[in-house]
């Protein structure tokens, strides 16, 4: 009996080149770490397309698939990812690829998307009831299903316990978020030690828990309507243990507090109360993974002030502590 196991991956025309190439080096390198234990191989991994051949990509390059997927048997499949790019909307129109994942999806194992394949997986009715997130920007689009439970403040929701997420139909973030489902998806086949020797030699933090949130509000896209909005964000990114508070961001905007909230949902999608933690949090992440700074300190740099506080926003949006957040990831 064939113990790989068959890992395969969607493509289409002007697909996301990385939602397919970074999961399956994942897969690949999980191959080549098994290897060096003098282990067989545990994974076949393939390209699948409408048709075989090259398909050209978003970044310009093409990928070339495989296998048709309308040839494929998807009993025959462990693991079928569906990546994202800006091809997705024509394949969420693609009824006799809908069809074709509805018939997958009681035969395969894990049935996963990365980025704006969730938004293919709702279009098919495969995300109905279940949790479900995508990039950020792609957020909205898929809470317009609305029989999905769109979290969008998750790398990934694949979670074979069934606790907070689903170890069967999942879903993940952007790009890295893919890798990260990756690894996720390689843990529990393979175990930790060998996912852990996978991120190393992928140059990667060790594995990113599914429930981190994907925001990072240092990184967020210039507001190109809002020159207020821009200048009031460069101040806070830069002035992390100043007072915060919706009434002195208002002030000093010269807005009144509710224009400045609506301003703030209308550009970043969130209020200035959870922009300002995210800020910080992301803040003391960079702290914790880099600088070797107490615990103390961190809360009073980035403006939490007390040890207490820091902890309470890692355990609220990471789950984990701030000691182990920075002895899993400095």
């Amino acid at each position: 009996m064939d113990a790989l196991k068959s890992v395969a991956c969607l493509t289409y025309p002007h697909v996301m080149s990385l939602d397919v190439s970074g999961p399956l080096q994942v897969f690949a390198s999980a191959n080549v770490e098994c290897r060096r234990l003098g282990q067989a191989p545990a994974y076949r991994i393939e390209v699948l397309g409408e048709r075989a051949g090259p398909v050209p990509t978003s970044a310009g390059f093409q990928l070339v698939a495989d296998r048709a997927w309308p040839e494929v048997d998807p009993a025959a499949l462990d693991t079928l990812l569906v990546p994202g790019g800006q091809g997705e909307a024509a394949q969420c129109a693609n009824a006799a690829l809908l069809s074709w994942l509805r018939n997958a999806e009681p035969k395969v194992r894990r049935l996963g998307s990365v980025c704006s394949g969730a938004l293919i997986l709702a279009a098919a009715g495969l995300l109905d009831g279940r949790r479900a997130t995508t990039h950020w920007a792609d957020v909205e689009a898929l809470r317009r299903h609305d029989r999905v439970l769109v979290d969008g403040d998750r790398l990934h929701t694949y979670d074979p316990s069934g606790r907070e997420g689903d170890g069967h139909v999942f879903t993940s973030a952007g790009v890295t978020a893919g890798i990260d489902l990756a690894l996720a998806l390689v843990e529990d086949d393979l175990g930790r030690p060998l996912a852990l020797a996978v991120a190393r030699r992928l140059v990667m933090f060790l594995r990113r828990p599914g429930g981190q949130t994907q925001f990072s509000a240092l990184l967020i896209p210039e507001p190109q309507r809002t020159p207020r909005l821009l200048g009031l964000l460069e101040w806070m990114a830069q002035n992390l243990s100043a007072d915060l508070s919706l009434d002195a961001l208002a002030e000093r905007a010269h807005l009144s507090p509710r224009s400045l909230s609506r301003l703030f949902v209308q550009e970043l999608g969130l209020g200035p109360g959870r922009y300002v933690e995210r800020l910080r949090l992301d803040a003391a992440r960079m702290l914790l993974q880099g600088h070797g700074a107490s615990i103390a300190t961190v809360a009073r740099l980035t403006g939490f002030r007390h040890p207490e506080n820091l902890r309470r926003t890692f355990h609220k949006h990471l789950a984990v502590s701030p000691q182990d957040y920075a002895e899993r990831f400095a």
